[in-house]
């Protein structure tokens, strides 16, 4: 009887209204001697805040299964299917996971507490989707954005340097606001940059890099990074995405893998919100080339005012006429610390972040002022950002998002460095040491030339910072938006679009009165990419008993729009007089402009077992409008599987013991690729203008092939992770090998076709590695001190398998870029970056009792005619330490960055050998006579030991004299390790701040280039390559001294 009566009653939805929370059990029951047992599910509401308010973005879940929401902006949520010992976990990128049981609780509320421990159970994916750390069939890292700021760099790229394993700064060595390579796993492409796709908050943005020109003899100033232009104050978080695998959604884009950058949005604070910070830094020289200070202006050992080298006497204080027919007393100087100032930068970040009933409101203002060390050069940015996040409509099923970010940047007088006149590194490095570079202070002498000595060809570099000008302003806008809305708790739909855009201009004034020309030129550029994307996502836990399952479908529109023009009237023809009608001759004017579409559809599936099986797979197929119709469509698969092993063996009640906290194996295999750059399938003329101004038409010097392919990247992964003693000890290992085929390249042609190149599909570039990150905190005690310790390796393997062979031709190497003598390649069967250059002359007559001994000339060592392979720009391996001392407020940090291996030509050291300032070129003070040990061959054809004397002025000259000299006398190992940053910081407490106006308040020093643990370069950084816009990258010549950077930071809010 009571049966048939709950039948009618259950039949239908159940409510009841408890405590003020409605509760929407399912109910189901079973009789046993007229014993109803009734087991119902709830949905539970509850708020999950941190110390500062309520936290948005959060994932509630019931653990073990796949059923979970995200609190709104208000911190909210409404979770159901909630049953009375389940246990609910609240994750959050940063936080550590918070688990609680639940016992029929109206509603929760739910406090998350920082853990820098942590391994990051929630982590931002591809699209901008948050997914469990556990289900990842693949690697990827996050870095918070408190590990971002701590460095406080210029360049943002930079502070991720030993910070993610697989992943490389490559550092320019030219001046403030220089550029940075980032470089994920390898190389993979022989004509891109091979720099991973930048997104922010899912817009994706242009990472322009370094030089637009990089000839060595002449080339422009380094304009930085697109991704400096972010103000690190603004980040929450970094995800890199380092696999095929995990950048397999964004396609053709995604070859190099790509990072994720999360801006902050706004949240409900204590008080007013508002955040202040400043930051003051002080640069002086970290390291710079090594130099003799005994012997003096002159040659041959005897001095002369009017050469510009160090060949003359030894500096004994003896009396002498210098280049202004003064009597002086000849010593040494310190010329390039008598040159360089102490650079100043100037950071503050004001900040407001609150929320309004449903909507939160995120802005910031930053300016820095940068006064470098290089005198007269100067960079200035202001960045602007307003964001604001909202929730309307029924049930807030609604959220829009918006955001607005502008960016002016402004530079004077950016250095210039390369075997350049112009390069004033060079002038301090090459100046003779018995002359001080303040004597030239003045710059110009009183008939407004240039004030120098002698023959030097080089430019005064005081001359140069008013007289040899350059500038460039950026005006850049990154807008995004977003509208979602929630159709069920298990189904939503997002729309979404953004722009980045950004007009720059640049201006070179030289004025006369040097051997330079009186030049003028002027450049104005515009960028526009604009995205339009949507997306519907779906996912439903116990689809079939155990198993559950998310899917998403979306779809992309790419469009890119490139425009510059540029004018000279050459040489002035009134002296000074900068405007582009005062030409000598015709105005010279350039102009170029580009576009490109890229359409894509794309899409996810995932399928979970009980909470400890993924399977996951992904495809995207991209149209681009810079291939044929024919090859325009390429389809992109990935696939992925994780295993939580310890999460299997819980619900199978035989857990792991105690101490074996996680356990988990993963794998993956991707395919991603690069695409073609616009207008590389016609040939075309371009027109122009002949001296006599008529017209003029030329063809392009490459045989362009429209039945070319994109670049096709075929990618495989497996790794483990496993955690100990909760937590407190973690591993996670990745290995991959990865194909990069049919390589979009130029090959070479005979000169009789009338091209040089042609554009072909070949090649197969493999990378081989493996990373290895440790997570530990080796100590945490009761009275609040800890210790966490990170660590990333890495080792990786850049193999040129093939470049083009078929059976009338074969190519074994691929110029990625060089200079004279002096080429970098991508050699068949052999490495990708392998530099190429000429070698001693030896004895290769294994029979010969001389093998392997110089061959020499008149007594001076000589140097063949042919390059062979002298080093390998590629490191072996990648290692940063990070350690963080933790005491109630006080913070001690620091960081040990590490490269192994791989080779670097310096250009500096060659010029300063052939000009005598290095101080290789003396021996314990002295200059002696020396004798080649070496053969030569006699008039009968047999080698003899060679017995004749030379001046060590003529051993240099013929090693280093020259445009670059014998390559490999300059070939050093890269090798370095340094401390990087050390940073103290003490952090306030409420308790602390309860009788004062703020909210937070928090004090900090640090220092960036603390100390060169290790390095090889004799006072050159390794890290101060010539220039990053090349896959060339073996290459330092004339770079500025690297700097130390002392920085304090006050943060407070109120």
């Amino acid at each position: 009887m009571i049966k048939e009566r709950l039948s009618k009653v259950l039949s239908i939805s159940l409510f009841c209204l408890m405590g003020g929370v409605i509760l929407c059990p399912s109910i189901s029951y079973s009789s046993a001697n007229e014993a109803l047992v009734v087991q119902q599910t709830r949905t539970v509401k509850g708020l999950v805040s941190d110390e500062l308010g309520p936290v948005a973005g959060a994932t509630v879940i019931v653990k073990g299964t796949q059923n979970g929401v995200i609190t709104n902006v208000n911190g909210e949520f409404t979770l159901s299917g909630v049953k009375v010992g389940d246990v609910i976990e609240v994750s959050y990128i940063g936080y550590a996971t918070l688990s609680v049981k639940y016992n029929g609780e109206q509603r929760l509320s739910l406090q998350l507490k920082e853990d820098s421990q942590q391994l990051g159970e929630v982590v931002v994916t591809a699209l901008g989707i948050k997914r469990e750390k556990k289900a990842l069939g693949y690697s990827m890292q996050e870095v918070k954005g408190a590990d971002i700021l701590q460095a406080r760099e210029t360049n943002v790229a930079n502070a991720l340097s030993g910070k993610v394993s697989g992943l490389q700064i490559i550092r320019s060595g030219n001046g403030p606001g220089s550029s940075s390579k980032i470089q994920l796993r390898g190389n993979n492409s022989l004509t891109g940059l091979n720099q991973p796709l930048i997104v922010v908050d899912g817009i994706p943005m242009e990472n322009f890099t370094g030089a637009a020109n990089n000839d060595f003899w002449n080339p422009s100033a380094d304009m930085g990074n697109g991704i400096s232009d972010i103000s690190s104050d603004d980040i929450a978080s970094m995800s890199v995405l380092k696999g095929a695998s995990a950048a397999a959604l964004y396609g053709s884009r995604a070859g190099n893998g790509v990072i994720l950058i999360t801006t902050k949005s706004g949240r409900k604070t204590e008080g007013l919100g508002i955040t202040i910070s400043g930051t003051v830094s002080a640069e002086t020289i970290f390291m710079s080339p090594k130099m003799q200070n005994s012997f003096g202006q002159g040659s041959n050992g005897t001095f002369d005012k009017d050469t510009g080298a160090s060949w003359g006497p030894k500096i004994e204080g003896q009396e002498y006429t210098n280049w202004n027919d003064q009597k002086v007393r000849m010593s040494s100087f310190d010329n390039v610390g008598n040159y360089f100032n102490t650079g100043i930068n100037l950071t503050e970040t004001f900040s407001f972040t609150q929320q309004y009933n449903k909507t939160a409101i995120y802005t910031s203002l930053t300016r820095m002022d940068d006064s470098s060390k290089i005198p007269s050069s100067k960079l200035k940015r202001t960045g602007l950002t307003a964001r604001a996040t909202s929730t309307f409509g029924k049930d807030d099923r609604w959220t829009f998002d918006t955001k607005i970010q502008y960016i002016n940047a402004e530079a004077q007088n950016r250095p210039i460095s390369g075997k350049n006149d112009s390069n004033n590194f060079l002038a301090m490095y090459l100046l003779p040491r018995s002359m001080d570079i303040r004597d030239f202070s003045a710059g110009t002498r009183s008939d407004n030339k240039m004030l120098w000595y002698g023959s030097s060809q080089q430019i005064n570099p005081y001359w140069m910072e008013t007289h040899k000008l350059n500038r460039d302003v950026r005006d850049r806008f990154l807008l995004s938006g977003s509208l979602k809305y929630r159709f069920t708790s298990w189904l939503d739909a997002e729309l979404r679009a953004g722009s980045d855009m950004y007009f720059t201009e640049y201006e070179n004034k030289t004025y006369s009165g040097s051997s330079l020309k009186n030049t003028y030129s002027i450049k104005q550029e515009r960028f526009y990419e604009n995205n339009y994307s949507f997306l519907l996502s779906a996912r439903k836990d116990n689809l079939f008993g155990k198993w559950g399952g998310s899917a998403t479908f979306g779809g992309n529109l790419m469009m890119r729009r490139h425009r510059s023009i540029s004018t000279s009237p050459g040489e002035l023809k009134v002296p000074d007089l900068f405007t582009v009608n005062n030409a000598t001759k015709s105005v010279s004017v350039g102009e170029e402009f580009s576009r490109k579409k890229i359409n894509s559809l794309y899409g996810t599936a995932q399928i979970n077992y009980n909470g400890f099986l993924f399977i996951d797979g992904t495809f995207r197929n991209d149209w681009s409008s810079t291939l044929s119709k024919e090859n325009r469509s390429f389809f992109y698969p990935s696939i992925s599987a994780s295993w939580v092993i310890s999460e299997m063996l819980e619900k199978m009640d035989k857990p792991l013991p105690e101490w074996f906290t996680y356990a988990k194996l993963r794998g993956s295999y991707a395919e991603v690729g690069n695409s073609l750059e616009p207008y590389q399938l016609y040939n075309t003329y371009s027109i122009g203008q002949a001296p006599d101004n008529t017209t003029t038409v030329s063809q392009d010097k490459t045989l362009y092939n429209s039945s070319v392919r994109s670049e096709l990247i075929k990618s495989w992964e497996f790794g483990a992770e496993i955690r100990f003693f909760n937590n407190r000890l973690g591993f996670d290992f990745s290995w991959y090998k990865s194909n990069a085929t049919r390589q979009l390249i130029n090959l070479p042609m005979d000169n009789l076709s009338g091209y040089e190149k042609r554009k072909v599909n070949a090649g197969n570039i493999e990378n081989k590695g493996f990373e290895l990150m440790v997570n530990a905190r080796p100590i945490e005690l009761k009275n609040g001190f800890s210790w966490d310790l990170m660590v990333n390796f890495s080792a990786n393997k850049n193999r040129i398998i093939e470049l083009y062979k078929t059976a009338d031709e074969e190519i074994t190497l691929y110029p990625l870029g060089g200079y004279d003598n002096l080429q970098v390649y991508a050699t068949a069967g052999g490495n990708y970056g392998e530099i190429w250059g000429t070698v001693l002359k030896r004895v290769t007559d294994e029979k010969s009792p001389y093998y392997g001994k110089l061959i020499t000339q008149n007594g001076l060592p000589t140097a063949t005619t042919e390059k062979q392979k002298i080093g390998d720009q590629q490191p072996d391996a990648l290692l940063g330490i990070s350690s963080t001392f933790n005491y109630k407020g006080w913070s001690l940090n620091f960081l040990i960055d590490s490269r192994f291996g791989g080779d670097i030509f310096s250009g500096t050291h060659q010029t300063m050998q052939a000009a005598g300032t290095s101080n290789v070129t003396v021996v314990n003070g002295e200059r002696p006579q020396m004798v080649v040990d070496g053969v030569f061959m006699n008039e009968k054809g047999e080698y003899e030991k060679n017995t004749t004397e030379i001046s060590t002025q003529q051993y240099w000259n013929a090693v280093a004299g020259g445009n670059l000299g014998v390559g490999e006398i300059n070939i050093y190992s890269a090798t370095n390790i340094r401390l990087r940053n050390l940073g103290l910081s003490y952090t306030f407490s409420k308790q602390q701040l309860k009788r004062t106006p703020f909210t937070q308040l928090k004090l900090g020093v640090s220092c960036n280039n603390v100390w060169m643990l290790k390095s090889h370069m004799n006072g050159i950084d390794p890290e101060s390559i010539y220039a990053t816009s090349t896959n060339a990258t073996g290459f330092e010549y004339g770079s500025s001294p690297t700097s130390r950077t002392y920085l304090f930071n006050v943060t407070f809010g109120f």
